[in-house]
């Protein structure tokens, strides 16, 4: 969730070996906005320590050897098209160490794929390697599967094998598909409560789950696990300071990824991921950190984010980091029913205005230049709407995109890390959808902890403007607690803004079916996180139907 201001609490690290590369690689990447962004990249990518091959490769650990579990992270799978799938795992037997308890060497990893649970019937198998340069993780780009399938995979490391996944393909490109189902969170700050809401979401019928960043908080860990209260374990001490080194986010990682209900969603549906501000820091702005400090020491921190970003995540090749880049957006479809068009709002943005406080919209903000995805981001964005023939146009992205006033009186305050910050931005990408015809627009967000039902309006200021889409944030997994139905800002927000049509303050997510003729949304919401064992309802359900945007009580 953004937070207001810039206030980072000071933390004190201690560094491991490929920390002390990237640190050394701060000068140069402090010239590296006078660089061609290829030149930068490749500079620094080059200086933090891809898998060697030949004779420098690191040395292959005998499998034989691992005497504990190396699956203790998971398994997942991501990024479902027609005829593959990502498969994901990273190897920790230790999963508290900083090396996961694997050292420096290489390791040989089987994977199968197969069409029932059981792998009576393996369609797909080979050989991975989990390289020591990227944390032991195995990203296994599974090609050769058939449209619109459901498959089973697992993998094996000596006598070890992992749990078993399930995921899916995509319907084949351009074909009729009735409908699919999809399920959207966010928000999953560890220390503020249990991922009981990820048990639930274990146990949905759902073809793809689509996170909308905040997958990892950089903000200490006690050893009681904060909200959590653990009184059958103890985190060590390496969790209760501030992420800032790749040795830190790839331990926060771990820290997460041990979570057995977050393994249980991500073992049963793909997961399409994009990342927020937490992922790195809080608020972040493209080059610009929290506080305002150097920008070669913020880039320097980004490129050690990113990469254990990929590192844990089920991703391609094509979106593995090169220094502190990423190209993170890119666009999925289900046959002819949906185009998804997954967007980065952290990277390119322009730095927030006001200080990054509430305030009214004015000169500041409203610069025209200003610009929350960069300009080459929101021109693909509108060529692939332009370029599209499917019936849903669904954005999974971050930020509150529709108007939020804060105040009842004029002029109201809005949050400046939000669309309401960029609103010359967000007026090109109404404007865009506007041109390219686009008649059922769906814009799922993250970040606010809470859930909002908006429908967005041509002008927000009038509410009898036309209705270009609909807007759904789906809470938070974990962040902010327990919540509640109605916080203290409910009444207040819903006068202000009678294009919202629906505000709950509690955790859940969002689970969303598409079909020919209108989509159906429902806001499940868990009853508590703070202690295990919360149970799981539909709080509200929102129609909007095909040719006629605009949300009706299910």
């Amino acid at each position: 969730m953004a937070l207001t201001g810039r206030q980072r609490p000071p933390s004190d690290h201690a560094f491991s070996p490929h920390d002390a590369v990237l640190r050394s690689a701060a000068p140069h990447v402090a010239r590296r906005r006078f660089l061609t962004v290829t030149a930068a990249a490749a500079l620094l990518a080059f200086s933090t320590n891809r898998p060697a091959r030949g004779a420098t490769a690191a040395p292959e650990l005998d499998a034989a050897r691992i005497t504990d579990n190396p699956f203790t992270l998971g398994v997942a799978s991501g990024d479902p098209l027609p005829d593959s799938v990502l498969l994901w795992t990273r190897l920790a037997p230790q999963p508290f160490a900083e090396d996961g308890g694997l050292g420096q060497q290489r390791v040989v990893v089987f994977w199968e794929v197969a069409i029932d649970e059981w792998f009576s019937f393996v369609e797909h198998q080979g050989v991975a390697t989990a390289h020591p340069e990227y944390a032991h993780s195995v990203h296994v780009d599974v090609k050769g599967l058939m449209p619109d399938s459901e498959y089973y995979y697992r993998f094996r490391v000596g006598a070890w094998i992992s749990p078993v996944g399930r995921t899916r393909t995509a319907p084949a490109a351009g074909s009729d598909t009735d409908g699919m189902r999809l399920a959207a969170v966010a928000c999953q700050a560890y220390q503020d409560g249990y991922y009981t809401a990820y048990r639930h979401l274990s146990q949905e019928d759902v073809h793809v789950v689509f996170h909308l960043g905040d997958y990892l908080y950089e903000y200490a860990v006690d050893s009681a696990g904060g909200a959590r209260r653990y009184t059958d374990r103890k985190l060590p001490d390496v969790f209760n300071r501030e992420t800032a080194t790749l040795a830190d986010y790839r331990l926060r990682y771990a820290l997460y990824k041990t979570d057995p209900d977050l393994q249980a969603a991500h073992a049963q549906h793909p997961f399409v991921v994009t990342w927020d501000d937490h992922e790195v820091e809080n608020n972040y702005a493209g080059a610009v950190d929290e506080k305002g400090g150097a920008q070669d020491q913020f880039l320097v921190r980004r490129a050690a984010a990113y990469r254990a970003y990929w590192e844990n995540q089920p991703l391609r090749a094509e979106q593995l980091p090169q220094g502190p880049d990423a190209r993170l957006y890119r666009r999925l479809a289900w046959g002819s029913l949906a185009q998804f068009d997954i967007l980065d709002t952290r990277q390119y943005r322009t730095d927030q205005a006001y200080n990054d406080r509430p305030h009214a919209p004015g000169p500041e903000s409203d610069d025209p230049a200003r610009t929350l995805t960069g300009d080459a981001q929101e021109r693909w964005l509108l060529d692939g709407w332009r370029s599209s023939n499917a019936l849903w146009k669904v954005m999974p992205q971050q930020v509150c995109f529709s108007q939020r006033k804060f105040d009842l009186t004029a002029p109201a305050r809005v949050s400046m890390d939000a669309w309401d910050g960029y609103r010359a931005s967000r007026d090109r990408v109404m404007a865009g959808a506007k041109a390219a015809g686009v008649a059922n627009w769906m814009v799922l967000t993250g970040d606010v902890h809470v859930g909002y039902a908006f429908d967005i309006k041509e002008n927000f200021d009038d509410p009898a403007s036309k209705t270009l889409g609909t807007e759904f944030t789906c809470t938070s997994i974990a962040s902010g607690g327990d919540g509640t139905e109605r916080p203290s800002d409910w009444e207040t927000y819903m006068k202000a803004n009678p294009h919202m049509k629906y505000f709950d303050g509690r955790r859940g997510y969002v689970r969303v079916e598409l079909g020919q003729e209108n989509a159906q949304v429902d806001f499940r919401t868990v009853s508590a996180i703070t202690k295990p064992g919360g149970t799981i309802s539909t709080t509200a359900s929102f129609v909007t139907e095909v040719g006629s945007p605009g949300l009706k009580s299910a």
